[in-house]
Order: structure tokens, then C-alpha cells, then sequence
């Protein structure tokens, strides 16, 4: 018995010995192989990926990664081809052209379609701009509760939890997701336009009117 664990012991020792040997390897790609394998990844992993994650792969600074995506967006934008890169705040993806989207759906079930009410909109665009915010911040700006809202968001993936405000009885702070950047056609939140204090007012007039429907209901 004590022969048998000593074997699989020096079998397992082999073993994370060759693995590490063979991580270590891998060298840093060229431009042209970083290039490669960046569009490998991605296609891989299907979902967004983190320049981080990217930079820890290939043994890139964040400098040299982000020249790779540029390169390889550049190339699809260039080509007759389905795909595109698709930045996403801190994330690239691999994604298909809006264009095709009829092709798509003759060959896979059409994505649930999601309404947006006026209602949601505002509590939307509410969040996208004051993030991180709470319910109870919503609701002030608002003027009427906003639990509704908020779950629909959240249900939509467009907003998410984001974590809680150090504040009495910590509650939960809410904002976008890569979800909303998707929908919305922006890289980050920064692209968005500015939110003046004219529109706060107009969403507080649209939430008084909801009020005054549901009130006549």
C-alpha cells in the first residue's frame, strides 16, 4: 500500500512538472501570433473577456494587448466578414454583425425580446447615469416606488447589484451591465451623453404622471 501511494505521488509530481513545463514554454507571441491568439481566445470563450485576462494569457502588457484587439477590429471591419470585436468597458468580444441578424434567426430561435416602457426607461437611465445608486436614490428622483422597475432591469440583465452603500442598513447599489452596453451600441458609460438637470426634471414629471394614472386606474 505504502508502495502505491509513493507511485502515484511521484506519477502526480511528473505530472505538474510537465504541465509547468509546458506553460512555461509558451513564449511572447509576435504581433502577428498575439494577433492570432487574441481572436483564438476569443472565439473560444464565446462571452466578453477581460484585457487583464488577456494580458495574463499571453505575457502582454495592457499596451500591447489592446494594439492586437485594435488590429484584429480593424481587420473584421475591413472584410467582408460575419464578425466584429466589441468593446465593452474593460472586455473585448467576439460578436456578429447586426447586419445578419436575419440570418441568424432562420437557422436559431429569435432572442427574447424585451419591452422597454417609458417607465423602465427613465428608472434606466436613471441608474446608467447616477451609478452606483440605490432604490431609495431612484425613488427620490423619481418620486414614486421604483421596486418594479428595478427588478424588471434586473431581470432584463441591463442592470445589476453592484454591491451595498456604507450606510445605515447597507443597501444594495445598483448599475449597468455589459448587457446595456451590448443593447445601447457603447463601448462604456462615458460614451453616453450628458444628463442635464432639465432631463432629471422630466423624469420626475413623466414619474408624476405615472402616479396620476395609476391613482385613475
Amino acid at each position: 500500500m505504502e508502495e502505491k501511494r509513493t507511485r502515484e505521488a511521484a506519477e502526480e509530481e511528473n505530472t505538474a512538472d510537465t504541465s509547468a513545463a509546458s506553460t512555461e514554454a509558451i513564449e511572447t507571441p509576435d504581433e502577428v501570433t498575439a494577433v492570432a491568439a487574441i481572436e483564438a481566445i476569443l472565439f473560444a470563450m464565446g462571452e466578453a473577456v477581460e484585457i487583464s485576462a488577456l494580458c495574463r494569457a499571453l505575457s502582454m502588457t495592457e499596451g500591447a494587448v489592446r494594439k492586437g484587439v485594435a488590429a484584429l477590429q480593424k481587420r473584421y471591419e475591413s472584410s467582408k466578414c460575419g464578425l466584429q470585436v466589441t468593446r465593452l468597458e474593460t472586455a473585448v468580444q467576439l460578436t456578429t454583425k447586426p447586419s445578419l441578424y436575419p440570418y441568424l434567426i432562420r437557422i436559431a430561435s429569435a432572442p427574447k425580446k424585451y419591452a422597454l416602457s417609458d417607465t423602465l426607461l427613465e428608472t434606466l437611465s436613471i441608474v446608467a447615469y447616477k451609478q452606483p445608486i440605490t432604490r431609495a436614490e431612484i425613488e427620490s428622483i423619481r418620486g414614486v416606488n421604483s421596486d418594479f422597475a428595478v427588478n424588471k432591469l434586473v431581470s432584463y440583465d441591463l442592470i445589476r447589484e453592484l454591491g451595498r452603500k456604507d450606510a445605515p442598513g447597507r443597501p444594495l447599489l445598483f448599475g449597468t451591465t455589459e448587457q446595456f452596453l451590448r443593447s445601447f451600441g457603447v463601448g462604456s458609460i462615458e460614451e453616453l451623453p450628458s444628463l442635464s438637470a432639465v432631463q432629471v426634471e422630466e423624469f420626475k414629471e413623466e414619474a408624476e404622471k405615472e402616479v396620476e394614472t395609476r391613482m385613475n386606474v
